[in-house]
């Protein structure tokens, strides 16, 4: 017999568990579902940064911020794929979620100071940040049976740490002491991603939502026009569950699908930095049960890299702040520069996309991050690999220009005419290339001993031995799916709610086209559209 509920929600990243506890709070009876065997989705994977424009905790640090600022900049980055509507409900909404989570989920949000937003400099950004936040430490060992069953990050190995103590999180970073990791690790105190998850989990589980793990929602059950329940495989058979006002999705996206990603993306997709389990579901749910679909080409791009087994679970890195610093460029099968280097990540993904119309190939694909030993001595590489050590057994150094070129099979010719033309740039203080060091954003991904300075971004390249990493096409995660109203109720094809089915995160249509606002603009939206969700859905249970 299937089990009832007013509200089922799938999915327990940021947005799924933010959907529960806002439903529950509303009075619902809440069904929680996971397809993986641990929780947390990719958001534990993340920094667990949130972008929230004008949120609450903004005065604290001293910033000014408005809902016309924060529209006036995400508009200006539209080119006509960002609805105004949408965007109004975010960041009504947003602060509003903020103020809901902090009193009924315990997330204890503060704003992260100076972290720029990703495009700074355009009408409405904020070169000195304030749009971002983070929650603090959690100790874990309030989750009791809980404790080991949120999924950890292959990417950030010390967890025990918050972002705002490293150097993408703080002018000047200050790392705990090796006592105070100590002391951290009596009680599980967690950062990053792992706080976020870990209180919101924790107000679930005060709620009396126990999430169901190991459930793969296969299809939604359509009575009358309206979606009135979820089937299930499950390692003991099929299952079937009812929702009396409603079902959300925050299943995630579709990078892991490989038939998806040829039929939507408008470009290569080879390496995402998502949990494996991110294949779609929701989206073939939504799909089948006559969802209109929206910003299918696009995803949070990131660039990434290979690593050797054994480094971390995916064997795989995400390159963010490796290529901003000085002592590096990157360059195509042409041994040329091709974009600025210290771009933001996902406005980084476009360059990867442009077509050389001669060869019928990607132009920028396969291209190299290219560094030296000042590079390697002062900063390390990635794994992550320390900074003075001796370079890793897998990473390859070449005296010159001319024997790493040989290596890369680009010409030295024009490898050495790049690096000699970056050398005597660097030298007058500019890019005048491609504006690299010119935006606040590139200033504080690179060395963070300058980051209010072009410093922090250009170095000269001229001390053997030369070192290269070959550069994918990776993403966050996708960020199309079906589209929503600003209650987050999914659109038909004749752009009608479709009765009792929502979305938020990944899975849903991004109101954010092909932007991304600043640092945590994943989990934002995600969360922001999960918190409409929950009320609307309560909002039908309390009529």
């Amino acid at each position: 017999m299937a089990e009832r509920f007013d509200v089922i929600v799938l999915g327990t990243g940021a947005a799924g568990l933010t959907a529960a506890v806002t439903a529950a709070g509303g009075g619902a009876r809440v069904g929680l579902f996971e397809k993986a065997h641990e929780v947390g989705g990719t958001a534990a994977w993340s920094g667990g940064h949130v972008w929230i424009p004008n949120n609450p905790h903004q005065a604290v640090i001293g910033v000014q911020d408005s809902e016309e600022e924060a529209f006036e900049y995400i508009m200006s980055l539209s080119r006509d794929m960002i609805e105004e509507s949408l965007i109004r409900a975010y960041l009504k909404a947003g602060p509003e979620m903020v103020g809901f989570l902090d009193r009924s989920a315990g997330t204890e949000f503060h704003a992260v100071a100076d972290f720029p937003d990703y495009h700074p400099e355009h009408p409405g950004g904020k070169p000195g940040g304030g749009r971002t936040i983070e929650c603090p430490l959690f100790p874990f060992d309030e989750l009791g049976e809980w404790q080991d069953r949120v999924t950890r990050s292959p990417y950030y190995p010390n967890q025990h740490l918050t972002m705002s103590e490293t150097s993408l999180g703080a002018v000047v970073p200050q790392l705990p002491s090796e006592e105070e990791f100590a002391r951290r690790a009596v009680r599980d105190e967690r950062g990053r991603g792992q706080a976020l998850i870990g209180r919101l989990l924790k107000a679930c589980l005060a709620a009396g939502i126990e999430p169901r793990v190991s459930h793969r929602a296969r299809e939604l059950v359509v009575e009358d026009g309206r979606v009135a329940g979820v089937r299930f495989d499950t390692p003991e058979g099929p299952r079937e569950a009812r929702a009396t006002w409603g079902v959300v999705l925050a299943t995630g996206g579709f990078e892991w699908n490989e038939e998806l990603k040829r039929a939507f993306l408008r470009g290569p997709l080879t390496h995402p930095v998502s949990m494996r389990t991110n294949t779609g579901d929701g989206l073939r749910m939504a799909m089948k049960a006559g969802a209109m679909l929206g910003n299918m080409r696009e995803a949070w791009w990131i660039p990434a890299a290979d690593l050797p087994e054994g480094i971390n679970d995916m064997n795989r890195a995400m390159i963010s702040a490796e290529r901003t610093r000085p002592r590096s460029i990157m360059v195509n099968r042409k041994g040329r520069r091709f974009t600025n280097e210290a771009a933001n990540y996902n406005a980084f993904g476009g360059a990867f996309h442009v077509e050389d119309v001669a060869s019928f190939e990607y132009a920028n694909l396969p291209c190299w991050l290219i560094f030296d030993q000042g590079y390697l001595r002062a900063y390390g590489t990635v794994g992550p690999h320390p900074a003075g050590e001796e370079p890793p057994a897998w990473l390859e150094g070449f005296e010159t220009l001319d024997a790493l070129a040989l290596h890369l099979g680009v010409p030295a010719e024009e490898l050495n005419a790049t690096v000699r033309r970056w050398n005597e740039h660097v030298d007058k203080g500019a890019d005048p290339d491609f504006h690299r060091g010119e935006s606040a954003h590139d200033r504080w991904w690179g060395d963070p001993a300058y980051k209010r300075d072009v410093r922090g971004t250009l170095g000269r390249l001229d001390e053997a031995p030369y070192y290269a990493i070959p550069i994918k096409s990776g993403a966050l995660g996708t960020k199309g799916g079906p589209r929503v109203d600003p209650d987050a109720r999914v659109l038909d094809i004749d752009g009608e709610p479709i009765e009792g089915l929502y979305a938020a995160g990944n899975v849903m249509a991004s109101p954010f086209g092909m932007t991304y606002g600043g640092a945590g603009g994943t989990l934002g939206p995600a969360m922001v559209f999960a918190y409409l969700a929950g009320l609307h859905a309560t909002r039908d249970l309390a009529g």
